[in-house]
């Protein structure tokens, strides 16, 4: 799994190179005991969420990310979760470009990496951070700098959101898909629940509105439960 991180990675700067990496890149790939793979990435201005997930059952396997950046040939990702190696949440990982004829990967791999989109057509691609929420009628304030985070990364047809603690190193959970902006409703097609493998393949529409360039969210989350929650863009 190290092996498949760190050809992301590398592939992520060569196409830095070339064009933005902003967006949504899958490979697909399979496991030990040989099921397909599905890897997603999604690459916002200054964060980054990779995961692997069953490509037939939906299975979560494995998320990782946090903020990243590039310096010359080296791509640097400074983790803030990792449902793996929790260990390894704080530390910065830095890596060197590599390229074949091929495409984009590392030397002695084996993973073909494309672009599924370039922020478009969603409304909503960037990393945000739950920053309220409503309790009854109230709605209630949620620092955005406190170590427990929930954090929703989105290109233009990609979601994933991830609960996760940078003091703790702890992960609670994650979740993704794709997903659609249209007359005022966010539809999230579930590809992927670390919490519950039985949600695979549901879809769920919420009412959605930009105010202040914060996102407003409501309607029923999974559990059939109202909700009211706003999202607020990372710096």
């Amino acid at each position: 799994m190290r092996k498949l991180i760190t050809t992301f990675l590398f592939f992520s700067v060569l196409i830095l190179k070339a064009q933005s990496p902003l967006g949504a890149w899958q490979a697909d790939t399979q496991d030990a005991t040989l099921e397909e793979v599905t890897v997603i990435s999604i690459v916002s201005e200054g964060y980054q969420a990779i995961s692997w997930y069953n490509t037939s059952t939906g299975a979560f396997i494995r998320t990782l990310g946090g903020a990243w950046s590039l310096d010359g040939t080296e791509w640097s990702l400074e983790v803030e979760f990792d449902s793996e190696q929790p260990e390894q949440v704080g530390e910065t990982l830095h890596f060197t470009i590599a390229q074949n004829t091929k495409g984009y990967s590392v030397s002695g791999m084996n993973l073909e990496f494309r672009q599924i989109d370039t922020n478009t057509p969603g409304a909503l691609a960037g990393a945000w951070l739950m920053s309220a929420r409503k309790r009854g009628e109230t709605l209630e304030p949620r620092s955005t700098d406190q170590p427990r985070k929930t954090m929703k990364i989105l290109s233009g047809t990609r979601f994933q959101w991830i609960a996760y603690n940078t003091e703790t190193k702890q992960f609670m959970g994650t979740g993704g898909g794709h997903y659609t902006t249209e007359n005022g409703t966010y539809t999230e097609h579930i590809e992927f629940f670390s919490r519950d493998n039985s949600r695979v393949g549901a879809a769920l529409a919420f009412k959605f509105e930009r105010i202040n360039n914060d996102w407003h969210h409501s309607g029923l989350s999974s559990r059939g439960d109202p909700i009211y929650e706003v999202w607020s863009l990372r710096k």
